[in-house]
């Protein structure tokens, strides 16, 4: 066993960082007591995560069809893909009851989020995984499987015991959940729902930030950070993964001020230095989210959606462009919005 803070490295930055977050804990409880419907944007932010943390899989209904299957419409899309996301909704509702240190809950919240999609739904693999990219190449190996419990009850252990702040240490075990791999699937899943856990057992806000959503638009990073967190001669420092997940966890409190104020960030504010159109100080995220459920969608319907202005929805539009993660296919009267 590995677990005696032997899977990471300290970067000494990471105690700055956590300052700020602190900072937007305050910035985030005095957004909500301006909201005028917080429970609202609350459910509103756990719907877009769940959307979120199945499209990183490969779900592939839109955010409004998200909205419709948790809203109990009728959505026509494929079941297993509406399954996939009821699961996934059901695994949130229940995270103030799971707790992050107990095996028997960790199988619990897998059996949520993989009920009547996967085999061994709630147990362990029994059989060997590995990672593969597009080509086939093998990235990683998950630990063999007669190893995987034993490998579960020691960091969850370790997580329980240690004095590691919780924004380090639930980011560490998102990491080891992934090495470990210790389902045949949903291992994503369950590593991007426990760090929520265990971040909301130190505060609750948590339960409700967008972290998940945030990582899917940095879908690319975050695989990156946990490969680079895997070394070639089979030794692992999560490290770079922490980095990304802090990362993460405060553009996500920014985004979730916004969505609560219905205001831009500040000029002044460090999400500026950002030039993802996440964190952009005119909040490109929106209009993304937009883009992405009607790739028709034109200006004018833009500023109603948003309550921009028309300048602003352009400045939006040309940053996204600009970036590349946009780009416009035939003329602006009957073409469409690419994401790419």
């Amino acid at each position: 066993m590995m677990f005696i803070d032997a899977f990471f490295t300290n970067n000494p930055l990471w105690h700055e960082q956590i300052g700020k977050i602190y900072a937007l804990l305050e910035r985030v409880k005095i957004s909500e007591e301006q909201s005028k419907d917080v429970l609202h944007l609350r459910r509103n932010s756990r719907i877009l995560s769940v959307g979120s943390t199945t499209a990183i899989e490969g779900n592939r209904l839109t955010v409004q069809q998200v909205f419709d299957v948790i809203n109990g419409k009728t959505v026509f899309a494929s079941p297993h893909d509406i399954k996939e996301v009821k699961n996934a909704f059901s695994a949130y509702e229940q995270i103030i009851d799971l707790d992050p240190y107990s095996v028997d809950d960790f199988l619990k919240a897998h059996r949520f989020i993989t009920d009547s999609l996967v085999q061994e739904s709630g147990q362990f693999r029994s059989v060997s995984v590995a990672v593969v990219n597009s080509k086939r190449e093998i990235l990683h190996s998950g630990a063999d499987f007669k190893q995987v419990p034993a490998l579960v009850a020691a960091l969850l252990e370790w997580g329980k015991a240690t004095d590691t702040h919780p924004l380090i240490k639930s980011s560490a075990m998102h990491f080891m959940i992934e090495h470990i791999h210790p389902f045949r699937d949903g291992n994503g899943r369950i590593g991007r729902l426990w760090q929520t856990l265990i971040l909301t057992k130190w505060h609750e806000i948590f339960a409700w930030l967008p972290v998940e959503t945030m990582i899917y638009h940095h879908q690319a990073k975050y695989y990156d950070a946990l490969q680079r967190s895997h070394h070639k001669n089979g030794t692992v420092d999560g490290l770079p993964f922490i980095d990304f997940m802090l990362d993460v966890i405060e553009n996500a409190m920014y985004r979730y001020v916004d969505m609560e104020t219905g205001t831009n960030i500040p000029a002044n504010d460090p999400a500026n230095t950002v030039s993802d159109p996440a964190n952009d100080p005119v909040n490109s995220f929106d209009v993304l989210e937009w883009i992405r459920i009607d790739p028709h969608i034109n200006y004018d319907k833009l500023v109603v959606k948003t309550g921009r202005s028309r300048a602003t929805i352009k400045r939006m539009i040309q940053r996204l462009k600009q970036e590349g993660y946009i780009s416009r296919i035939g003329s602006d009267k009957t073409g469409y919005w690419k994401i790419n």
